[in-house]
C-alpha cells in the first residue's frame, strides 16, 4: 500500500485503521474512518467491536491482500455499499449493486408517508410501486402490511432481478414484481398472473435529478450509480409529471393515495402537478436532513 500517508513499520489493526482512514481523507472521501473500519471488518470477517477488542493485532500477508483490493475500490470512489454488497433500509439489509440506486435514508420519508396515510386499509391495501430498483420500498411496504399485495415495476430487467433475489432473502411473499415503464407495466402480459386494478396507493422514487446536475454530483454517485436513476431530464421533473398525471386511472376513486420523493427544491412544482392532476389533502415532508422531500395527495372522489 502506499500513498500520502506515512505507512508504519507494522502492520495491526489499529495502525492500518489510522492509514486508510488518513488515505481516504485525503482523496475527499465523506467518511474515512468509518469507511476504514467496515472495510478491514469485511477483509477480516470481523466486526468493528471485534478491531477494538483485536487492536494490537498484526495482519498476515493474506488479510492484507484482501483489504488492499477493498481499499483500492473505495479509493476509486465505488460506494461503499456496493463494495459491501448491501445497504440498511428501514431495518432490514438490501443487497445491493451497480444494477441499481443505493438506498438512502431520506427514502425512509416516502415509505413513512405511504404507511400513514393508508393506516385505515392496513390490512387489505393494495400498492403500486413504480421505479422499485432494489426494491427497498415496495419490499418494506410488504412486510411492514404482511396481509397487504404490492407490485413493484421497473424498466430494468437487471434490477427487478435484484429485487427478486432481495424480496426472497426478506420473506416479502406478498410482492409481486414486473418489468414495464411506469404504469405501462400494467398491461396484460402473457405468462404474468396478474389481473389490472386500481390501487389503494401508488409510490415512486422516480428519477429527478436535473440532467444538467448529474455533472456536478460526487463521483460515488455520478461514476458508479445507474444514469437512469438519477436523470429527470431538463428540469427534473420528467418521469414526476407523467407519474402525476397518470396516476389518477390507476388509484382507486375514493381515497387513493399517490406519494412521490422528489428532489431538492422540486416540492413547490409537484404539489402544482397533484393539484392539476385532482389530488387533495396534498402534504409535503421533510427528510432528515430538513430536505422537502416527499409529496403525496388523495384522490378527490370523482
Amino acid at each position: 500500500m502506499s500513498s500520502g500517508a506515512p505507512e508504519p513499520r507494522v502492520w495491526t489493526i489499529e495502525a492500518i485503521l489510522r492509514w486508510i482512514a488518513e488515505d481516504l481523507r485525503l482523496r475527499g472521501v465523506d467518511s474515512p474512518r468509518l469507511d476504514a473500519e467496515l472495510l478491514l471488518a469485511r477483509a477480516l470477517g470481523a466486526t468493528r467491536i471485534q478491531l477494538i477488542v483485536d487492536a494490537k493485532r498484526e495482519l498476515d500477508p493474506r488479510e492484507l491482500g484482501s483489504l488492499r483490493e477493498l481499499v483500492k475500490r473505495r479509493r476509486a470512489r465505488e460506494p461503499m455499499a456496493y463494495i459491501l454488497g448491501e445497504r440498511e433500509f428501514y431495518g432490514r439489509p438490501f443487497r445491493v449493486d451497480r444494477r441499481v440506486l443505493i438506498p438512502r435514508p431520506d427514502t425512509e420519508a416516502l415509505v413513512d408517508v405511504a404507511l400513514e396515510r393508508t393506516r385505515a386499509i392496513s390490512m387489505s391495501m393494495r400498492a403500486l410501486d413504480l421505479c422499485t430498483g432494489s426494491g427497498c420500498v415496495a419490499i418494506t411496504l410488504a412486510r411492514e402490511r404482511p396481509t397487504s399485495f404490492v407490485l413493484g415495476t421497473d424498466t430494468s430487467e437487471d434490477a427487478l432481478t435484484l429485487a427478486r433475489e432481495n424480496a426472497l432473502r426478506l420473506g416479502a411473499y406478498n410482492v409481486a414484481l414486473r418489468r414495464g415503464d411506469l404504469f405501462a407495466s400494467l398491461e396484460r402480459q402473457p405468462g404474468f398472473a396478474f389481473e389490472p386494478c386500481r390501487f389503494d396507493l401508488v409510490t415512486a422514487n422516480p428519477p429527478y435529478v436535473p440532467a444538467g446536475e448529474i455533472a456536478s454530483l460526487e463521483p460515488d454517485v455520478r461514476e458508479f450509480e445507474p444514469r437512469i436513476a438519477l436523470d429527470g431530464g431538463d428540469d427534473g421533473l420528467s418521469a414526476l409529471r407523467r407519474v402525476v398525471a397518470d396516476a389518477p386511472a390507476h388509484l382507486v376513486s375514493r381515497g387513493g393515495v399517490l406519494a412521490v420523493e422528489v428532489g431538492a427544491g422540486e416540492a413547490g412544482a409537484v404539489v402544482a402537478l397533484f393539484e392539476s392532476a385532482g389530488f387533495s389533502r396534498i402534504e409535503v415532508r421533510r427528510d432528515y436532513s430538513r430536505i422537502e422531500r416527499v409529496v403525496s395527495g388523495v384522490l378527490q372522489e370523482r
